[in-house]
């Protein structure tokens, strides 16, 4: 390797603090869910109020997106993403201390949503400050590998926990996990290493503006955030309503931890197995398409399941598939509208998923006259099959950037 760029083995441990902070904030925004039924009771409010302390993240994130991007592409990742881990951990401490008010709650919440842009718009940035091109899907990878672990403990931890310790107490334990990783982040992360990952060239970025002016040019960004809209309003909806989507059928608030733990593992299994392979072949629609046509079968199974093991098995294949595609997709979007910063990229792109909220609420609003989500969930198997055809459209980035 040239001595004008080399890789540096300190860029797993930034990508490691980066990866830890992510867990610890999806812990927070996830752990209401599993327990809607015995918070709501604990608060003294509706089902309603309790899934909207996760919505609230979603709704945080489309004023907060853009601006926070133009940050992470101006004055580095570092900075801002300290910002948000600071804010994360003292909202979730406080979060803890607020007790049985549910208001405190909310507005501790508020605090920690708002955190969540500095981190997930920053999921590409390190990995192209610190990685070479050939590592950079499977560095995002293993940053959604740590959402979905985050997610995956506060869903199966949460209903244990509850049964021992108070609902606050818990949360204040989330709180000062949070604070330890935000310290860990603060005082290890670098921003570049002395030189950089790959030739010259090959990282050329626009200013934000001109880059986010360029990106919104390319046909392919344009489905490509059709798709995500559609993907991640169908995760966040079944995981904010996870309880409640099982309710009907006799399962339990365990049984809703099992089944979104199992659903984030094969997630997490997915987002381990299927980048490298994009990333050797350099392809990745082709593994947008796999993913996202292999989640339908999951879908149909969680949505009619009535015996636990099928629940359990779809929620699993459903999660390996669709979450699998999420790394591909935010690599398929820097590639495709470079010279776009990889902020700016990520930053629509994630805004785009997040402004999925609205079907997260939708899902709810359809739910029958005897609480089940049926309705919500076929529309949700619609939506998949749309994505699929949608992909099929798309082109790569290599074809769209005539390299």
């Amino acid at each position: 390797m040239s001595d004008s760029y080399k890789l540096y083995r300190y860029r797993w441990v930034v990508l490691a603090v980066f990866m830890l902070i992510n867990l610890a904030i999806q812990v927070l925004w996830i752990s209401y869910a599993p327990i809607t039924g015995p918070a709501a009771a604990f608060y003294g409010v509706s089902d309603r109020q309790i899934g909207f302390l996760a919505m609230s993240f979603m709704i945080a994130f489309i004023p907060l997106s853009l601006p926070v991007a133009w940050a992470i592409d101006t004055y580095g990742f570092r900075l801002t993403v300290s910002i948000g881990a600071l804010m994360m951990g003292v909202f979730g401490v406080l979060r803890g201390l607020a007790g049985d008010s549910y208001s405190l709650v909310l507005w501790s919440t508020i605090g920690i949503a708002a955190a969540q842009p500095f981190l997930l718009n920053a999921w590409t940035k390190i990995p192209a400050r610190w990685f070479s091109i050939q590592e950079r899907a499977t560095a995002v990878g293993l940053v959604t590998l740590a959402n979905l672990v985050g997610t995956a403990l506060g869903m199966a931890l949460t209903p244990i926990l509850t049964e021992r310790l108070s609902i606050p107490n818990v949360q204040l334990i989330y709180g000062a996990i949070a604070s330890i990783s935000a310290a860990l982040f603060i005082a290890l992360a670098r921003e570049t290493p002395p030189t950089p990952p790959c030739p010259a060239g090959l990282d050329t970025r626009a200013l934000m503006l001109d880059g986010f002016k360029h990106a919104l040019t390319i046909r392919s960004f344009w489905l490509l955030l059709l798709i995500m809209f559609m993907g991640m309003g169908i995760f966040n909806g079944i995981t904010t309503w996870v309880e409640n989507i099982i309710r009907p059928r006799g399962f339990t608030p365990a049984d809703a931890g099992t089944l979104g733990a199992l659903m984030l593992v094969g997630g997490i299994l997915g987002a381990v197995v299927i980048p490298p392979f994009s990333d050797r072949q350099r392809k990745r629609v082709p593994y947008l398409l796999l993913g996202f046509s292999l989640a339908i079968p999951g879908l149909i199974g969680l949505t009619f399941a009535t015996s636990g093991w099928l629940l359990y098995v779809s929620g699993f294949a459903l999660g390996f598939f669709l979450i699998s595609a999420s790394p591909v997709l935010m690599q398929y979007a820097a590639e495709v509208t470079q010279p776009t910063p990889e902020g700016t990229s990520n930053g629509i792109i994630q805004l785009c998923g997040q402004a999925s909220v609205v079907f997260v609420y939708l899902m709810e609003a359809l739910k029958s006259s005897n609480g089940a989500f049926t309705p919500a969930l076929l529309l949700a198997v619609g939506l998949l099959m749309l994505s699929a055809l949608v992909i099929r459209r798309m082109k790569e980035a290599g074809a769209v950037n005539g390299i």
